[in-house]
């Protein structure tokens, strides 16, 4: 029987509580800015407010690639939507660095560390309000990840990330993790792929990090083929999974309300699917109506209240989150904005920037290397998705991406109005604003109450 992490960090293997620091220091500390394996009595002894670390995150900078999964695909196929940091400072070294009151480190062509770079579960969850939920929710409901190919090494790289951060146990034994292919067979799995396992890390990590008590069922298509990319999700949910994470997505076609009724309409599941990395313009899944379109956006700290502060997500002109109006997908009833007559890209938003990326444990094939620091909205999907499941089984007839639109405007969603992915003929398709626009959606969680029916 699994249990609910401890509240205290955990340090390879080893508590450590957190002393006399500085009253500013403590407060961020509590707030979810020391990440579990990084509060050190070196960080407490220092004195730094919060002003002064935000001022220092504000200047990480890395360069990326995108993941070998990531290549623009032919059609009927769809590429990850991962990118992998592989040189800079991110964001959570700029912190630490603050912190500790020293020079950040940067982070090598290799990219492997010993320790994690990037954003750990502590800083997930308090940037979105999901501390308590996380602590008390999600024993029963079961998140399932689709990707393409296999990850030979998912379960044992899974358990080195919740291992280092504290988290339960989540294994075949115990049956909290489940890996099977398209078909439900625990045995005769896809052949095996580095780029997609980097892939696959990123989405386990994030369900771990969001939902530390939730059960993860993997589920490998044999290719990356829309069919069979849809057909794993059809067997995700004949499994019992009320949860579905899709971290992928290809151009769009005439094709695309086929299969939406083939592969993605379940009613009572919440199904997820990544807005794209590279800037403005739509793409499928995420333009299907019956799933939650997730953007992208770059998480800072910050000395406000909340403690964090986010904008649009955008590196350079093709790079950085996904929005639109489908040219193909009907506009779902709850969408009501007025200029795109079709479905629009996106509904809600989470944590993409490579930049201010998060912490994930891979070790097979050239990108397996250890510890790396990824984002993308490959990393926001997945994070939406365990959000819901803390959130509770969606009611049986419903179509859970209406769920934000009933939240809309209220202080259960941190709208995000900075920012734009690009240029675009009606500014909220590309541009942030107050209330609704499509980078952003309706913003991003503050807690789980605008994602439960």
């Amino acid at each position: 029987m699994r249990t609910s992490p401890p509240n205290s960090p955990h340090i390879r293997g080893n508590w450590r509580r957190i002393g006399s620091a500085a009253a500013a220091t403590a407060a961020l500390l509590i707030a979810g800015l020391g990440t579990a394996a990084h509060a050190s009595a070196e960080t407490t002894s220092h004195k730094v407010s919060a002003k002064t670390i935000a001022t220092q995150v504000a200047k990480a900078h890395v360069q990326y690639e995108k993941a070998a999964c990531g290549a623009t695909p032919k059609k009927g196929f769809a590429a990850c939507n991962a990118l992998r940091v592989t040189g800079g400072t991110t964001a959570f070294m700029e912190k630490q660095a603050a912190l500790k009151g020293v020079a950040p480190k940067t982070i090598s062509p290799k990219a492997a560390t010993d320790d994690p770079t990037g954003y750990g579960p502590s800083d997930i969850q308090s940037a979105y309000g999901l501390a308590d939920a996380a602590a008390s929710d999600g024993s029963g409901e079961t998140v399932a990840i689709v990707d393409a190919y296999d990850d030979p090494n998912a379960e044992a790289d899974l358990a080195t990330y919740r291992s280092y951060y504290g988290l339960s146990d989540c294994t075949t034994d115990n049956g909290c993790f489940t890996k099977v292919s398209q078909t439900g067979s625990t045995t005769s799995l896809p052949s095996a792929d580095s780029g997609w396992a980097g892939e696959e890390s990123l989405d386990l990590d994030m369900v771990s990090a969001t939902c530390p008590n939730c059960n993860i069922l993997l589920v490998e298509a044999k290719s990356a083929s829309d069919a069979n990319l849809g057909t794993a999700v059809n067997e995700a949910v004949k499994l019992g999974a009320k949860f579905v994470s899709n971290s992928y997505g290809g151009s769009e076609s005439s094709s695309d309300t086929t299969y939406d009724t083939s592969y993605y309409k379940h009613a009572g599941v919440a199904i997820t699917a990544s807005a794209g990395d590279e800037g403005y313009g739509a793409e499928y899944p995420a333009g299907s109506r019956y799933v939650t379109a997730v953007g992208g956006t770059k998480l800072s700290t910050s000395s406000n209240s909340r403690g964090w502060t986010e904008s649009v997500w955008k590196t350079s002109s093709t790079e950085g989150t996904g929005s639109g109006c489908s040219a193909y997908d009907a506009k779902p009833s709850w969408q009501t904005d007025a200029t795109c007559t079709k479905r629009m890209i996106a509904d809600v938003s989470a944590v993409a920037d490579p930049a201010t990326g998060v912490s994930v444990y891979d070790t097979y094939g050239d990108d397996g290397t250890g510890w790396g620091t990824y984002g993308g909205t490959s990393a926001s999907s997945p994070i939406i998705a365990s959000v819901y499941a803390l959130a509770g089984t969606p009611g049986s007839s419903d179509y859970p991406a209406s769920y934000p639109y009933a939240a809309a405007g209220t202080s259960a969603l941190n709208d995000v109005t900075s920012g734009n992915n690009g240029t675009c003929s009606t500014s909220y398709y590309c541009t942030a604003k107050s209330g609704y626009d499509g980078p952003t959606g309706w913003g991003t969680p503050e807690g789980i109450s605008a994602f439960t029916g």
